[in-house]
Formats: structure tokens, C-alpha cells, sequence
């Protein structure tokens, strides 16, 4: 469980480093499970297996071109990444930075930067990406399968920044990979956009509200970059349909509903003993 003073950090920053929550073993099980899933060996699928960098679904050898492989909903193909996104701890504490007693898969993803060639993951915020779920309020739990440390591309955060509102369409990067604001004159009065980096130990979780500004740089390093992000929905998440989005297939909802179904599993109730998904 996280301490009052851990919550308050996040409230203020927007993010914050939990402790280890896997261990060596199942660090490894999950980096198994990783390289079958990105082979196509697996017997199920996820939702998309790609080079988020050009669009093309992974399946082809890394060549020295700028690589970031996106697995969305992993937990689709692996049983053992469905029970990671129950992990008790982490779910424990996802519902402690959201104030809910209810807890939902929105959706997850992989994010593997490859050695040399791994590319960066562009400033953004998550939420204006999901326009289709509201209100703005879920947080992800980041779990590094490699140290990720500044030398292979590990995230950057701009403290404070989910308190501004939606600037997705303004975020761009500058040639050292600085966040770029298009428009500051929109920010708040007296805002500092510099970043700063979130290293995560093999094992351990981040938490990040999904309007804290993040990116990361290339991994020029002769090291693996290889993370496990779940995005948690609040029980009061409903359905907005608004805009586009590849999960939004799988909504069986009517608008201003609150979200369901078994695309979006509970893997979270508060004082319920078995946190298992349903």
C-alpha cells in the first residue's frame, strides 16, 4: 500500500516510482511469454503487434531503421499477463492514486525498445488518445522487464503536467528530445515544462496519471528496453464516443455508460479476497 505522503507526491507531480513488485522468476516468465507473443506463436492474439514507428505489424527482422515494438492488450494472448494485470499489489495501489473501489482493464501495452535501434516514444499524454472513455482520471502502472535507466531510453516526465489539461495537439520534441510546446501562451502562468527521467529498477512498477506529459529517447545502448504497461480504468469510467480508437471495437456499452464487458475484466473490487480477472 502506498503512504499518504506517496499519494500526495503523485497528486503533485503526476507520477511516482512504487517498489519491486516482481520477482526475478517472474520477470522471466513474463519476458518468455514477450518473445512468443511477438513471434506469433501464440494460440490467441492481442489487438495490434507492430513497429509503432511506421505502422507495420512486427513480423519482419529489426533492421538498423528506428524500431519501438507496440503489443496492445498482451493480455489477450497471455494468460500470464492477464494475471499480471491483477498483480494485488499494484492494483491495490492503482485504486489508491484513483480513489475507487473498482478497478478495470482499459487496455495494455507493450513497448519494447530494441538495442541500437530502438527509437523514441514522442511527447504525448495518454488521454487525448482515448477519447472515447471518460473523465480523465485513469493511471497506468509501468513495469520495466529491463532496468530502464536514461542510457536505453528509459521514460521522461514533466512534473505537474497533468494539472494543465489536454495540450496533446501542441506536444512536440526538440532535436535533444525536450518536450515542445507549440502554443505556451495556453499553460498556466508560470509553469516549467522541463523533464525530468523516471529510471525504473527489472521488477518494479511506475505509476503516471494519464495526462502527465511523457515520452522516451532512443535506446542507443547495446541493451534490451522491455516494459509491461497497464492503463486501469476507475469504476465510474463510462463510454464517450467522441472520437477513434482501436479499442473502441470492443465496447459494447451506450454511451454515458459506465464501461464493461469482458474486453475490459475486473481485476480489481476493494475488500473482495480473490483480485483474479472475472
Amino acid at each position: 500500500m502506498l503512504t499518504n505522503e506517496q499519494i500526495q507526491e503523485f497528486d503533485e507531480k503526476g507520477y511516482i516510482k512504487g517498489g519491486i513488485v516482481l520477482s526475478d522468476a517472474e520477470v522471466e516468465k513474463l519476458r518468455e511469454e514477450l518473445e512468443m507473443v511477438m513471434e506469433g506463436k501464440s494460440v490467441k492474439k492481442p489487438v495490434h503487434n507492430r513497429n509503432l514507428l511506421d505502422n507495420s505489424h512486427y513480423g519482419m527482422k529489426i533492421t538498423k531503421k528506428e524500431t519501438v515494438i507496440q503489443i496492445v492488450n498482451i493480455w489477450m494472448a497471455s494468460e500470464v499477463y492477464l494475471e499480471h494485470a491483477a498483480n494485488r499489489t499494484i492494483c491495490e495501489e492503482v485504486a489508491q492514486l484513483c480513489r475507487t473501489d473498482t478497478l478495470r482493464i482499459w487496455h495494455d501495452q507493450i513497448q519494447y525498445k530494441p538495442p541500437v535501434t530502438g527509437g523514441p516514444t514522442y511527447w504525448h499524454q495518454d488521454h487525448p488518445l482515448w477519447p472515447v472513455i471518460q473523465p480523465a482520471d485513469l493511471v497506468s502502472a509501468w513495469v520495466a522487464l529491463d532496468d530502464a535507466v536514461i542510457e536505453n531510453g528509459c521514460m521522461w516526465m514533466v512534473p505537474g503536467s497533468h494539472k494543465w489539461g489536454n495540450h496533446q495537439k501542441y506536444l512536440s520534441s526538440s532535436e535533444d528530445f525536450k518536450p515542445v510546446h507549440r502554443s505556451p501562451e495556453l499553460l498556466p502562468a508560470g509553469v516549467s515544462t522541463e523533464a525530468v527521467p523516471f529510471e525504473i529498477k527489472k521488477g518494479q512498477v511506475g505509476y503516471h496519471h494519464c495526462l502527465t506529459w511523457h515520452g522516451s529517447p532512443n535506446n542507443r545502448s547495446e541493451r534490451k528496453r522491455r516494459a509491461i504497461a497497464v492503463h486501469y480504468m476507475p469504476g465510474q469510467t463510462i463510454y464517450a464516443p467522441t472520437g477513434n480508437h482501436v479499442m473502441e471495437a470492443h465496447i459494447h456499452v451506450k454511451a454515458g455508460e459506465p464501461m464493461s464487458g469482458d474486453s475490459f475484466p475486473v481485476v480489481y473490487r476493494k475488500q473482495e479476497e480473490n483480485r483474479s480477472a472475472i
